[in-house]
């Protein structure tokens, strides 16, 4: 059986030619490097989806270089806006997506191969925490019951769970999150619950399925569990999740970004094959 695979990149960050995130990140060159790495892979992705935070400020002219970054990957890509981003401009940019639709909240489904992708937008205009309300959570509840018979993956930017990563707990989602439980375990059809804005590799159990956040192509956020732990990132080795769909149950796997060495094949016994 063929595997429906879905690439997830998340929190790109990307900022206009030339300029550098946070004075001192060229996210572009990593973001190039992502996308050298997906091409690399044995199985090439189905489709893309982006979690959010395309880019720094929502600027046209950073969406214009992220677009040119994108472009060769010759597979679907999807779209979410996270709190660096600007729902308008992202239509703008990106006119030719049309899922994106025309105004207001960027949510919808889509069929890929195998599998349904429902995003929900969880952004709040000029603030870095996130939430869902009543509209929103009504508007996946009839999705869910349009697709009752296929496996789902849930995309949304800011985690609905507590990561105990004290300053980004802080800016997370603030509102909806026990409702989006409560709703999503009476579908034993949620395969996936993917967000962003963390920066980082975290998974928990969540409404009957499982919820994660994926590493970043560039910066990561530190790794501190202190409730009152500063608000910092580093540049640990970046990477990105692969869903892969054969049949109704999602595979997922965390998949590094850059040049390693090998493969070197090997016998049954260990011994590397000359």
């Amino acid at each position: 059986m063929t595997a429906t695979v879905i690439a997830q990149l998340t929190d790109l960050h990307i900022r206009e030619p030339g300029r550098l995130a946070y004075g001192r990140i060229d996210s572009s060159e990593y973001l190039r490097r992502a996308v050298r790495s997906i091409l690399d892979l044995k199985q090439r992705p189905d489709a893309v989806v982006i979690t959010g935070d395309l880019t720094d400020f929502g600027r046209a002219a950073e969406y214009e270089h992220l677009s040119l970054l994108l472009d060769p990957l010759q597979m679907p890509i999807y779209l979410l806006p996270g709190n660096h981003d600007d729902r308008e401009q992202m239509r703008k940019s990106f006119a030719h997506h049309s899922y994106l639709g025309t105004s207001g909240l960027i949510q919808y489904s889509v069929r890929i191969g195998g599998l349904r992708l429902i995003s929900l937008d969880t952004s709040v205009q000029a603030q870095s925490y996130g939430l869902l309300c009543q509209q929103q959570l009504s508007w996946l509840a009839d999705m869910l019951d349009a697709h009752a018979g296929e496996p789902v993956i849930v995309a949304m930017h800011h985690p609905p769970f507590q990561t105990l990563i004290g300053h980004m707990d802080d800016i997370g989602l603030l509102k909806g999150s026990d409702a989006l439980e409560c709703l999503l375990a009476r579908y034993a059809n949620v395969e996936r619950v993917i967000c962003g804005h963390v920066h980082r590799a975290i998974d928990v159990r969540f409404g009957g399925t499982i919820a994660s956040t994926s590493p970043a192509p560039a910066h990561q956020v530190c790794l501190d569990l202190a409730p009152d732990a500063a608000s910092a990132w580093i540049l640990e080795p970046p990477g990105f999740r692969l869903h892969a769909c054969a049949g109704t149950r999602v595979v997922t796997h965390l998949a590094y970004i850059g040049k390693f060495d090998g493969p070197y094949p090997f016998h049954a016994d260990g011994a590397l094959i000359d």
